[in-house]
């Protein structure tokens, strides 16, 4: 699961030729295509290849976005002439929602496309419709798509000064969910390096466990858990150093943070539970269990939350709870990403 996934080639005209996507796991042998010459950020495709300093970067830089929430007027005026482009594929509301408000408290004008009312229902391919807006002098592309690979699709084929941003395509990753859960964890927890993280739950499916996991790793977590069953585990965890278990108890003991995950049905071929009441049992982490993690543990998730499914709403609105600050955090993530590649030339 966490090696990168070959990008989905699809013969429907409407989403564009993704097999022609330079996969990231081959950008080894050349430059990182989100990095410039100068090992600058250009694009945030993925956190994946991304050194520490750069990550480091973007959570600093978040810090110095928050207090704008606080001002009166909450703008500030780094993008001030910028067209950023939302182009979400996939129903959102956390995501979408939150880059718009840091767009526009970047000074940028934003435009979200209606993609159900767009060319695109009309068999446009995606590289049409993005060389089409890229007429209209768009700046950025923030872009969700259900397939894995568009947005390396995009930035390949976009003009040299346009940027693009990743907002979580296919199983394969979610960056800024996964650097906002990297500013969540430091906020409240300052040091990486002394750790326990369990992530919990459909990991197989989900792009911000990858996300998550390669960020961890990055910033020096000495022991990542991923717990779920065997079907939604992915069997080559073990590979990049995170302890794999089946036992929830097991996995959330003495875990500084614990990370749940949805079920993602709509990724799933098939059965691969039982049913949802037997993942609650299992699964679901409800008072009792978090009981067993350190005393201050925080509890996250990247949203939308299955109350009574994956978490008891007991635990969803407890103390030991930082899934809201999460979403505000989101919002200076997200600002901090935005204009630092504004700020940088290909």
């Amino acid at each position: 699961m966490m090696s990168t996934p070959r990008p989905t080639s699809t013969s429907s005209a409407p989403q564009g030729d993704l097999s022609k996507v330079a996969e990231p796991h081959l950008l080894k042998t050349r430059r990182n295509p989100q990095l410039n010459a100068n090992g600058e950020l250009i694009h945030l495709l993925s956190i994946e290849g991304l050194p520490p300093s750069v990550l480091h970067h973007i959570l600093d830089t978040a810090g110095t976005f928050l207090s704008v929430n606080d001002r009166e007027v909450k703008k500030v005026p780094l993008l001030r002439g910028k067209s950023v482009f939302n182009l979400f594929f996939e129903n959102s509301t956390r995501t979408r929602t939150t880059f718009e408000i840091a767009a526009k408290r970047l000074s940028a004008d934003v435009i979200n496309l209606d993609i159900a009312r767009s060319s695109a229902a009309k068999g446009e391919s995606l590289l049409d419709t993005i060389a089409n807006l890229s007429a209209m002098h768009a700046d950025m592309f923030v872009v969700r798509h259900s397939e894995s690979g568009a947005p390396y699709l995009i930035a390949q084929h976009c003009a040299p000064h346009v940027h693009v941003v990743n907002a979580g395509d296919g199983r394969h990753a979610h960056p800024t969910q996964g650097l906002l859960d990297m500013y969540t964890i430091r906020h409240f927890k300052k040091d990486f390096t002394q750790l326990t993280v369990a992530i919990v739950g459909d990991i197989v499916n989900s792009r911000v466990a990858r996300s998550d996991i390669h960020a961890l790793t990055t910033l020096g977590v000495p022991e990542i858990r991923a717990v779920g069953p065997k079907t939604l585990v992915p069997g080559d965890l073990a590979a990049m150093g995170v302890r794999v278990c089946h036992d929830m108890r097991e996995g959330v003991r003495d875990a500084d943070v614990i990370i749940m995950l949805r079920l993602q049905n709509e990724r799933m071929n098939g059965a691969v539970l039982p049913s949802a009441a037997e993942f609650s049992m299992n699964y679901g982490l409800t008072a009792d269990k978090l009981a067993l993690a350190k005393p201050d543990a925080i509890v996250m998730h990247p949203g939308p939350i299955n109350r009574g499914v994956e978490i008891d709403s007991t635990v969803a609105d407890g103390a030991q709870s930082v899934i809201l600050p999460q979403v505000t955090f989101g919002i200076a993530v997200r600002m901090a990403v935005m204009s630092i590649i504004a700020g940088n030339n290909a």
